[in-house]
This record gives structure tokens, sequence and C-alpha cells, in this order.
């Protein structure tokens, strides 16, 4: 990724995320196993934060808890993708390390607002 400077803003940081992703894929190579790969990748990595996005317009609590456990289920699908593309492209490995290093990052902030909103819900 382009830089190690951590972003707070999620929306910046899932937002960057997705570019970044954008940008790598460009160099993964063209055949029929890894074109589904692509695929999938984009598809989810920038879906973590256009969910984000949602969240931050949440109509309710419920809602709010809904979007942020959609990013949650869609980095964990990112790094699943990032994983076979490593298994795809071994020439690649290190160059995912920082995506997948940063999508479980990524996954552990979502549970920690998601158990943080449902413990606010139960002292409320």
């Amino acid at each position: 990724m382009a830089n190690d400077k951590k972003i707070y803003d999620l929306e910046d940081r899932t937002s960057k995320f997705g570019m970044n992703t954008i940008i790598f894929v460009k160099k993964i190579p063209h055949n029929l196993v890894d074109n589904i790969f692509i695929s999938q990748l984009v598809r989810s990595a920038t879906s973590i934060g256009a969910n984000y996005c949602e969240a931050d317009c949440a109509e309710s609590r419920k809602d709010f808890e809904h979007k942020i456990a959609i990013c949650k289920k869609e980095s964990k699908e990112t790094k699943h993708w990032l994983k076979m593309i490593s298994t795809s492209n071994p020439n690649l490995k290190e160059e995912i390390k920082p995506f997948l290093k940063e999508v479980i990052e990524l996954n552990l902030i979502f549970s920690a607002i998601i158990n943080s909103s449902r413990s606010n819900n139960r002292l409320n």
C-alpha cells in the first residue's frame, strides 16, 4: 500500500483501502482463474467503504449495527480473496501482506464497534 501512516477516519481509511486494492489488482495477470479472483476482490474490498458510508448515515442503532456487520463480513471475504490471489500468484505474496494486515485490522475495528454499540444499547 502507498504508505504505512494510519488513517483514523474510517471513511477515509476504508476508501483508501478500496482504491489501493483497485490499483493493486491491475498488477495481477489476467487468466481464467485470476479474473474471477480479481472481480470478487474488487467487489468485497470496495464494499467495505460503501457500507461504512451507509452505516455513518444509519437511521437507527439497529440499522447502524447491521451496516457495520456487513463491513465486517466484507472484510472477512476480502481476506479470503487476497489469500486465493496469493496462492494463485506466489510472486505477489509480499505485496499482498500489507493488504492482509489492513483488512484484519479493519475487521477487528468493526468487531469492536459492533460490541461497543451492543454494550451501549444494553446500558440504555
